[in-house]
């Protein structure tokens, strides 16, 4: 295995990359994933997420890559959503530049599917968590809360904690992508890849101090609401059990022991 370090905005480091290493498949995760910097730099945020991917895209073309498995986003396409669970079909209502991104993202693989026959999917993840994920990071709400936990300091809730989100933990999610990778060529398109089951942001809390052993030892400090974040967020997974033969393993609470297990 061969580690490049590039831009996914140089297309022509992309180019010179993908033209040695000939992939057969592409899984594109590179991406601008900071929610409220898309609100305030929307452009920036357009440029790695849209301008990235198309050069993502164009790499994979010109190197002649079978298939390409797009990192796409689930509440951050649909916004508050009038059904819960979600499914694809569902309006697209972003509620910030991060999902119009995405969602811009996935209409160029689609097009490259209609104009140069590639192959693509966009796989649209809930809320993913698993070992590894930066406890001191910005994005990843339950890897912080275990990193603050652990170290016996308060964590934050923005709002009042009721927003609920699907939670999906990362080994499911890579196993997601090695179905897409190797479904059949008449799979395309967006997929959900979530639980299907809504959990609000203080009951992960509640069963993070069950399952560390915390109970009594921190309680939260509450801030304002951000911007750009959706109230309740759920998908329907239907599809991904039907095209990719796929369905979330891993717990809550099994998810949560294996990132303590690390800390």
């Amino acid at each position: 295995m061969t580690f490049h370090e590039a831009d996914v905005r140089d297309a022509g480091a992309l180019a010179s990359i993908f033209a040695a290493a000939r992939p057969e498949v592409v899984f594109h995760l590179a991406a601008q994933i900071d929610v409220r910097r898309s609100v305030e730099d929307p452009a920036y945020d357009s440029e790695a997420n849209v301008l990235g991917t198309i050069r993502v895209l164009e790499a994979a073309r010109a190197a002649g890559a079978r298939r390409v498995v797009n990192t796409s986003t689930g509440g951050g396409l649909y916004g508050d959503a009038s059904v819960i669970p979600t499914p694809e079909d569902h309006p697209i209502r972003p509620l910030a530049p991060y999902g119009q991104s995405k969602y811009a993202a996935e209409g160029y693989c689609e097009l490259y599917t209609r104009l140069h026959g590639l192959s693509t999917v966009s796989l649209r993840y809930g809320n993913v968590y698993g070992p590894r994920q930066d406890v001191h990071g910005e994005a990843g709400v339950i890897a912080i809360f275990c990193g603050r936990m652990a170290s016996r300091a308060r964590p934050t809730v923005f709002g009042d904690g009721t927003q609920t989100r699907d939670w999906v933990e990362v080994s499911d999610v890579a196993r997601a992508n090695l179905l897409a990778a190797g479904a059949g060529a008449g799979v395309s398109g967006a997929v959900n890849i979530g639980t299907g089951r809504e959990i609000s942001v203080i009951d992960v809390l509640g069963t993070l101090t069950d399952v560390g052993g915390f109970a009594g030892a921190v309680e939260p400090e509450f801030a304002p609401a951000r911007a750009g974040e959706v109230q309740r967020s759920c998908l329907d997974v239907k599809r991904a059990r039907e095209v990719l033969g796929w369905e979330a393993q891993v717990g809550l609470e099994d998810g949560l022991r294996r990132i303590l297990a690390e800390l």
